[in-house]
């Protein structure tokens, strides 16, 4: 019951949070004290919203964003997870490999955007190959954080019932991992939107980058907004997404902490 309490309130603190940030978006500019040509009321900015989705814009648009951010992350993910793995278990192969691995993640991912394009050209290709190398690292370095510091007295007490070998990495290794693995895929999930619209602001003719910068260009600042609106709600719910899945893998944590 308390519990239940604590979320409910949390809960009413966050929509207070949001709702008085939208309210004064809307006074402010009406009122006079913002430029409602630099920042239209929010009331003007959901109206550009709904235009934009019954013309049907909008969906185009956040396809082609949808696929190029998700197609990215996922190769990200695929790569980075077992990479990350097999490094933190052999530690002689991380520390050979890790001078490499610094130095291609401390590299400013935009900066190297001119690059895959010379290598890429504009098309699709490029902008997937930026968001996977943006998305990669986070993922990757955490993964390896997660698999080394694992419980010593978890991996002694497994290998005393005499675990084989790949028993103690399903069961030990891999669920105690999962934590750290799961904020690396929260931060990179972030970054993958956030490299995806700053590419798709160079050499795109669709998606919710272009949709911003075309806007801005036009001034249409309504849409401008709008599309960013657009951006935070799916950053926000590919960040639940993820919380809710980490929920779920690491629900064995939970009963513990009950026991």
């Amino acid at each position: 019951m308390n519990s239940l309490l604590a979320v409910t309130r949390q809960s009413f603190k966050s929509v207070a949070a949001i709702g008085t940030v939208l309210v004064l978006w809307q006074l402010l500019p009406v009122a006079g004290f913002i430029d409602a040509r630099s920042l239209p009321p929010f009331s003007d900015v959901v109206k550009g919203l709904v235009k934009i989705i019954v013309s049907g814009e909008l969906l185009g648009h956040f396809a082609a964003s949808f696929h190029r951010s998700l197609l990215g992350f996922v190769l990200a993910v695929g790569f980075a997870i077992p990479l990350g793995i097999f490094m933190g278990w052999f530690k002689r192969f991380e520390s050979i490999v890790d001078p490499l691995i610094q130095l291609c993640r401390n590299t400013a991912t935009l900066a190297l955007y001119p690059v895959f394009i010379l290598i890429f050209g504009l098309g699709e290709l490029s902008k997937i190959g930026i968001i996977f190398w943006g998305s990669v690292w986070p993922i990757l370095i955490n993964t390896i954080d997660g698999v080394k510091t694992v419980d010593p007295l978890l991996i002694k007490s497994a290998r005393s019932m005499a675990v084989s070998r790949l028993a103690l990495f399903r069961k030990v290794i891999l669920p105690a991992a999962v934590p750290a693995i799961i904020t690396g895929l929260r931060i990179s999930a972030t970054r993958s939107i956030i490299i995806l619209v700053a590419a798709e602001m160079l050499g795109a003719s669709a998606g919710l980058g272009f949709l911003i910068f075309d806007a801005r260009h036009k001034y249409q600042v309504e849409k401008m907004y709008a599309g960013i609106i657009v951006l935070v709600i799916l950053g926000m719910t590919i960040n639940y997404l993820i919380v809710k899945m980490e929920n779920h893998l690491t629900r064995w944590k939970a009963k513990g902490d009950e026991a």
